[in-house]
């Protein structure tokens, strides 16, 4: 009696290789939008860190305005905020430099508060770069605005957020709305 080897037809074989590279070629894309869909997470996941940190900062300042406060563990500064709002303020993220009960529009003020470098104490450019975010702008004064950026994106200036300081005491800082076109 004689046997027949059974396998794939020729024709088979094309047909799955076909749909393979129709599959391929409609995941591709959706593959290539993921790292933007994350460089966006990463914003709102920052931006949610910097709008917490804020608020805690605020809360934390107006509580202690005017009290004396005992030094910071890390580096023995005595924190203190003044009756007008200015300062500093101890946190975990290091001495936080506050403006109008705020943090400051800086890398030391929101920046620090918020946790965006790993590590306690002063955060540097260069650390905060290497996590993937920059900064443009900002400042120690009243109303000085601060431009948070994610790296990575088709332009970075388009992949941001602003936190503004208040402009005078009693005033709120303002965390801006997320611009994703450039991630």
């Amino acid at each position: 009696m004689r046997h027949m080897q059974k396998g794939f037809t020729m024709v088979e074989l094309i047909v799955v290789i076909l749909i393979l590279g129709i599959l391929a070629a409609v995941a591709l894309p959706r593959f290539t939008n993921l790292q933007r869909d994350a460089r966006v997470a990463k914003l709102n996941a920052a931006r949610g860190a910097v709008a917490s940190a804020a608020a805690q900062v605020h809360g934390a300042a107006v509580a202690r305005q005017g009290q004396v406060q005992p030094p910071c563990p890390a580096g023995g500064v005595v924190p203190n905020i003044a009756a007008n709002g200015n300062g500093t303020l101890c946190t975990e993220s290091g001495v936080i430099p506050v403006t109008l009960t705020y943090p400051q529009a800086s890398l030391n003020g929101i920046v620090a508060a918020a946790g965006l470098v790993q590590g306690v104490g002063n955060p540097t450019l260069v650390a905060l770069r290497a996590e993937g975010y920059d900064i443009t702008g900002g400042g120690n004064g009243a109303g000085a605005t601060l431009n948070l950026r994610v790296s990575g994106g088709t332009n970075a200036a388009t992949c941001s957020f602003t936190y503004t300081a208040p402009a005078t005491l009693g005033a709120t800082s303002i965390v801006g709305a997320i611009n994703a076109l450039g991630c």
